[in-house]
């Protein structure tokens, strides 16, 4: 008899060693399973909508600071005087508001009135809506061939702001204004985006 209850002891621990994994525990493991897969997902999608602003933002980045370097390059070659820094509101010549990226006319200064139509880098064509474009290469890859095709800008808008700087006193510092160009960017399935830059101009040259 002693024999029997050995042999009956060892088949119920090699039947308990034996158990599978229960319903909840199943369920466990899937939820922590899922939790994980969709933290992968979600960094993947973060990844790709990075990547597919990364050129627009470039662009944006780029069009604002242009914009800077002509009002200091106006400023520093007494082409514009310090009075004429301003937007046309206070007595100067830049445009308010966001305005779509045209090309600077003879005054060589972007968001001015005088802004003409542009056209396409190198090849003299007419932008399409009249703003910037860029020239991409077309099916073939190569940049300058036929097959080229131009890239409006014309979800592109930039504003010019000014406003004045005060002295420790509370007055107007006459010889130094700020200078805000923000250069935003729609995109179809995403939201608006910008692009922002400060500085201070002096009456000093």
């Amino acid at each position: 008899m002693g024999a029997t209850m050995t042999q009956t002891h060892k088949s119920q621990r090699k039947h308990q060693s034996q158990r599978g994994f229960t319903l909840i525990e199943v369920m466990i493991a899937v939820a922590v399973m899922t939790i994980g897969i969709l933290a992968v997902l979600a960094s993947f999608a973060t990844a790709i909508a990075a990547t597919a602003s990364a050129q627009e933002d470039l662009i944006a980045r780029h069009k604002a600071l242009d914009a800077m370097e002509s009002i200091y390059t106006a400023r520093n070659s007494q082409q514009l005087p310090f009075a004429s820094i301003n937007n046309v509101a206070a007595g100067g010549i830049f445009l308010p508001g966001a305005l779509p990226l045209r090309c600077a006319g003879p005054d060589g200064i972007v968001g001015t009135a005088d802004d003409t139509n542009c056209t396409a880098p190198d090849t003299g064509a007419a932008c399409p809506g009249g703003v910037e474009c860029l020239i991409l290469p077309g099916p073939d890859g190569i940049l300058g061939t036929f097959d080229d095709l131009p890239q409006s800008l014309s979800n592109f808008t930039r504003s010019i702001a000014f406003n004045p700087v005060f002295l420790p006193s509370g007055a107007v510092n006459s010889n130094l204004i700020a200078v805000t160009i923000t250069v935003s960017y729609i995109k179809p399935g995403w939201p608006a985006r910008t692009y922002t830059v400060n500085g201070l101009i002096s009456s000093y040259h």
